[in-house]
């Protein structure tokens, strides 16, 4: 028996994931929730072979819950409900060792299949999902331009912005200059509407 962990925060729709998979003979949901937080303590007490988890979930703190739980987990696949319009997240979660991606559109029996499948070892990409994935723009930005782009999406001056961020005013804005360039915005405010509309705020 196929042991699952199943997170999704709409509960009619959780409850129609969890009675047609437990309709599958091989199939038993054996923790359903609603929301990450409790994901980690539900798998000590009652380790499951697949988590299956609502992409939507893994934005902000996500990312980072779905992290701990998969190095806590390594003996439980993950694979992610997700539907076309938010690739740039769909990319981050699978750079976090998630082990497959089932769209929202799909069949039920092509969620039960992508299961079984995880469980033997394969990995599981939604062949729609993946079109989207690779057709999505990827960050330039490292990790602490998107920090300092992430401040400065308020509108403060530099000056603010070292300030909160413990930066000389200076380094701010060879930062500015280095993400205006990698992202061919004409300005700061042209660089923050992209890297939002990208997704690539997380």
């Amino acid at each position: 028996m196929i042991r699952i962990l199943l997170v999704e925060p709409m509960n009619l729709l959780r409850g129609a994931l969890a009675a047609t998979l437990s309709l599958e003979d091989d199939l038993e949901v054996v923790v359903d929730l609603g929301d990450l937080g409790k994901a980690l303590d539900m798998a000590r007490a009652a380790p499951p072979d697949v988590a299956v988890i609502n992409l939507a979930l893994l934005a902000g703190d996500g990312l980072a819950t779905i992290a701990r739980f998969t190095a806590e987990q390594p003996g439980c696949a993950t694979l992610v409900l997700a539907g076309p319009d938010d690739p740039a997240l769909l990319n981050q979660a699978l750079d976090l060792h998630v082990d497959g991606v089932v769209g929202t559109q799909a069949a039920p029996c092509e969620l039960a299949r992508g299961i079984r499948r995880l469980v033997r070892g394969e990995r599981v990409i939604d062949a729609n999902l993946a079109v989207a994935m690779v057709t999505a723009r990827r960050s330039p930005l490292s990790p602490r331009e998107l920090t300092v782009l992430s401040v400065a999406a308020s509108g403060v001056p530099s000056t603010e912005v070292a300030a909160e961020l413990h930066l000389s005013a200076g380094t701010v804005r060879n930062y500015i200059s280095a993400i205006l360039r990698k992202t061919g915005a004409r300005n700061r405010l042209e660089a923050v509407r992209l890297a939002e509309g990208a997704g690539w705020f997380r």
